[in-house]
């Protein structure tokens, strides 16, 4: 049989390289100069376009081929053949600047602000950096690297592309997405409670800075039992109720922020990365000019030496300590967002020749630079509170020395020698009261997360001369942190669900609406009375073990089904280098251990350690940790069951066939990159960014990468390698 294919593009020679389902092998197509693709194996056909539809004529020995083009109706002699349209051509960055933004908005997040200062502090300050970094080169960048280059390979979403390496793993694709779906609900929230506090900072004084009158007109009690800033976190901010079990309704101011942070992020991200590319340049850019500016502030002000030594002053004693190495291990794999699928979605919008091992490095360097220059700025603004705060305690207990033991005034006041005297040999010293104060006790005050952010840091705004200013800029930096994480975590939801056979035909705007009012809807959940405990409850359990667990088999059907040796020559392709020992020893052994003991030691804690929360005490004005309830624990188990379930559910239909309706996702879909095992590279001509490369592969899509099933045959056409 001869087959002909009469094509408009004359100037480039393609190949074919395919399975075949039955003895006859493989063959070889190509497009000579004469415009025309041709194999032997019979009969003559000939395909030829027509302008709206494509004609196939075979001759009468041979059954009608059924022919899969991505093209409009197809008539073969007097069988009308069904043939999809051509899908939505997958977007591109504008440039590189646009992609590499993108990338830093997404890694770079809240956490670097919130997180690692606290790891900093609890892990031996200075020492910390040393599994920080040690982590950072066996863990963060080489998995970094694995997902990068595999979007930018396969030219699919997360779900596409590993159906793509093996069918078997396409229930990976849909962990990720569940996964990256469960966080952005939650992590929306958190832009919410900053979308609140920053419509409170356009006050003065602000809010949070005086307790409330009740009606008698002295400071609510409630307020006066906890602090200033703590009051109106718990009470006007949340309205929190005393535990999990009592939601107390929808709160609905709350409410209404979620809808605006839910609004916003809609019309990010309703084209794809043409309408969330033009933004990035904002939230990306935005919080390193609010950090610079926080950090001459905050090097200026009495006590940010103090804060910067307790930071950086090593307790070298703590590396002997294996709760440190997993924490380092743990705040890498967290802040480059591994196991997401966002960043294999970021990947496929580049153009295959793009040099991701240099950006792999860029973007890593970017991220742990951000963490520690982030921390200083944290711990220069903590130590000026904690410089006041010791301060105002030893002024209090100056003040009740003086009054008891007037002798000691010296020009009507307590002198700081006079002071420290007292303290050390008077006994009656523990009988007045007083509070003993200590710099480097309140230095050691540790905390993390909201409690940072919305307590310990707006206390630190207050003090601060101008203090509506430093409050509007701060939660603007948070705003534009959480919300360049979560454009990039909803595009890995997005363009994964976009990659589905029956969404494509859609319009993007409509499916970014849809997943946005869903995600809206489910998000009322944590503006309730309980709502910071559920927050709370899907952290702990929706994004941590169940991550950890894909992200270990990421890295394995990487190196061990797709092949380690493919997977260089791959980045030999896009690069024009051979990855070294460094990536083949972290790719096939140092990553794989680092994350296993990873993941036991993340079970085994949650094994011994039974999960616990700390609810709101109002009479007492603190919170306190309380077992979770049985039900939550439940309810937990099954955040962290629905994270992981599709990777053996959808292996086990296809590895045992249950479900003859369960067809690969990609099936009738134009590849513009084939990968598998039965498959050789093609795609070798497409240069970096720029207007020509651009141009040529739009003016190729269509003849790019076909799949035609002729008989029993699959086919799939590609460029040859004109070197």
């Amino acid at each position: 049989m001869s087959t002909t294919v009469k094509s408009r593009t004359p100037t480039k020679e393609l190949v074919h390289s395919g399975r075949a389902d039955d003895d006859s092998g493989q063959e070889m197509m190509f497009l000579n100069g004469n415009d025309t693709v041709t194999t032997s194996s019979g009969d003559n056909q000939s395909l030829r376009p027509t302008p709206r539809a494509l004609t196939v004529e075979a001759g009468p020995s041979r059954s009608h081929p059924s022919v899969s083009l991505g093209l409009p109706k197809s008539v073969v002699n007097d069988a009308v053949l069904n043939v999809p349209e051509l899908p939505p051509e997958r977007q591109k960055w504008d440039n590189k600047l646009q992609f590499m933004l993108s990338a830093i908005g997404y890694s770079v997040g809240l956490g670097n602000v919130w997180r690692f200062p606290y790891l900093v502090q609890q892990n031996g300050g200075g020492a910390f950096l040393i599994p920080f970094f040690v982590m950072l080169l066996l863990e963060g960048i080489p998995l970094f690297l694995v997902e990068l280059a595999l979007g930018q390979k396969l030219r699919q979403g997360s779900l596409g592309a590993w159906n793509i390496i093996h069918p078997w793993l396409g229930g990976l694709g849909i962990a990720s997405t569940l996964v990256a779906f469960l966080v952005g609900l939650y992590y929306n929230v958190i832009i919410t409670w900053c979308f609140y506090y920053l419509f409170n900072s356009f006050q003065s004084p602000l809010p949070w800075s005086t307790c409330p009158l009740d009606a008698n007109g002295t400071a609510v009690s409630e307020c006066t039992a906890a602090t200033e800033t703590a009051y109106f976190w718990y009470r006007t901010a949340l309205d929190i109720s005393p535990s999990v079990d009592e939601p107390v309704g929808i709160k609905w101011w709350m409410a209404l922020c979620l809808l605006l942070a839910w609004i916003i992020v809609y019309f990010i991200t309703m084209r794809g990365i043409q309408s969330s590319g033009k933004v990035v340049y904002f939230t990306a850019l935005f919080p390193y000019a609010v950090l610079t500016i926080f950090f001459i502030r905050g090097i200026t002000l009495k006590g940010a030496g103090a804060g910067l030594a307790h930071m950086l002053q090593p307790q070298m004693h703590k590396l002997l300590d294996p709760t440190v190495w997993l924490d380092a291990a743990t705040q890498v794999f967290y802040s480059f967002n591994i196991g997401f699928g966002s960043l294999i979605a970021f990947g496929s919008y580049n153009p295959p020749r793009n040099n991701c091992v240099k950006d792999t490095l860029i973007l890593s360097v970017c991220n742990a630079a951000t963490a520690i220059y982030a921390s200083i700025v944290i711990f220069a603004i903590l130590g000026f509170k904690a410089v006041r705060s010791y301060d105002l305690c030893v002024q209090h207990d100056k003040g009740l020395i003086g009054e008891r033991f007037p002798g000691l005034v010296v020009n009507g006041s307590l002198t700081d020698e006079a002071y420290a005297n007292f303290l050390e040999f008077r006994e009656e010293s523990k009988d007045l009261g007083l509070r003993g104060c200590n710099l480097e006790a309140i230095m050691n005050e540790s905390v993390e997360g909201t409690g940072l952010v919305f307590i310990v840091f707006t206390q630190a705004i207050v003090e601060l001369p101008a203090a509506p200013f430093w409050a509007i800029i701060f939660f603007l930096m948070l705003l534009a942190l959480g919300v360049g994480s979560q454009i990039g975590t909803l595009e890995g939801v997005i363009s994964t669900v976009f990659d589905i056979q029956i969404v494509r035909g859609a319009r993007k705007e409509v499916v970014s609406a849809a997943v946005c009012i869903i995600s809206y809807l489910i998000g009322l959940l944590f503006v309730t009375g309980s709502g910071e405990y559920w927050v709370k409850i899907f952290d702990s359990f929706a994004g941590t073990t169940g991550l950890i667990f894909i992200a270990l088999l990421e890295s394995i059907a990487v190196m061990y089904i797709y092949g380690h040796r493919k997977f260089s020559q791959d980045i030999l392709q896009m690069t024009g280098h051979m990855p070294g020992p460094y990536w083949q020893i972290t790719w096939r052994f140092v990553g794989p251990v680092l994350i296993s003991v990873l993941l036991v030691a993340s079970i085994i804690y949650r094994s011994f350690d039974k999960p616990a929360y700390y609810a709101w005490n109002a009479e007492e004005g603190k919170s306190l940790l309380t077992p979770y309830p049985q039900w939550v624990l439940i309810a937990g188990g099954l955040l962290a069951a629905i994270s992981v379930l599709p990777i053996p559910v959808v292996f086990l239909l296809r590895r045992f066939q249950f479900l003859r309706l369960d067809t690969d996702i990609n099936k009738g879909v134009i590849r513009r990159n084939e990968t598998t095992i039965s498959t050789k590279q093609m795609m070798t001509d497409v240069d970096e960014y720029g207007d020509n490369a651009i141009e040529e592969e739009d003016e190729e899509e269509a003849l790019g990468r076909l799949e035609m099933t002729t008989s029993n045959r699959t086919f799939t056409i590609g460029h040859r390698d004109e070197n």
